[in-house]
C-alpha cells in the first residue's frame, strides 16, 4: 500500500524521548534493505495487559498511523494505538544493558493509579513488559 494512505500520527499519539529517537534513526541507518520504518506492536500478556514489542517494516498499510522522526518513521497500526496512548518510548543504557523501555505514563485504575513500571525490549525486534 501507498505511504499517503497512512494516517499521520503526532507525539500526542505515540511519544518518544530523544535517546529513543537517536537510536532508532541509528538502527535503520545499519539494515540493509528497503526498510519503510519502525513497527511498535502490541501483544497480550504484561503488566497492563499488553506488551510491547518493535521491529523493522518493509510495509505501510491503510489501518497505519504514521509518526515521521527524522531518519526514520514509527508505524503503529490503529489496533495497537489504542494500548499505545499514554505509553511512551524511551532507551536506557542501565548497568551495560541497553533496552528501549516502554513507559507506561497513564494511572492504571485496576493498580490504585499507578503507573506501570518499566516495560523493556531487549532490541528492536521485540520484547515488553513481562
Amino acid at each position: 500500500m501507498s505511504e499517503t494512505s497512512a494516517i499521520q500520527l503526532s507525539e500526542k499519539d505515540i511519544s518518544l524521548t530523544a535517546p529513543a529517537q537517536s537510536k532508532m534513526a541509528e538502527l535503520v541507518q545499519q539494515v540493509e534493505g528497503d526498510v519503510k520504518g519502525i513497527r511498535v506492536y502490541a501483544a497480550p500478556g504484561g503488566c497492563s495487559g499488553m506488551s510491547f514489542g518493535m521491529t523493522f517494516t518493509d510495509q505501510i498499510n491503510d489501518n497505519d498511523g504514521l509518526l515521521e522522526c527524522e531518519g526514520f518513521s514509527v508505524v503503529v497500526d490503529m489496533a495497537t494505538l489504542q494500548h499505545m496512548r499514554g505509553v511512551e518510548i524511551d532507551f536506557a543504557d542501565q548497568g551495560g544493558a541497553p533496552s528501549f523501555v516502554f513507559n507506561n505514563l497513564q494511572p492504571m485504575p485496576q493498580a490504585g493509579g499507578s503507573a506501570c513500571g518499566g516495560c523493556s525490549s531487549s532490541s528492536p525486534q521485540g520484547g515488553g513488559c513481562s
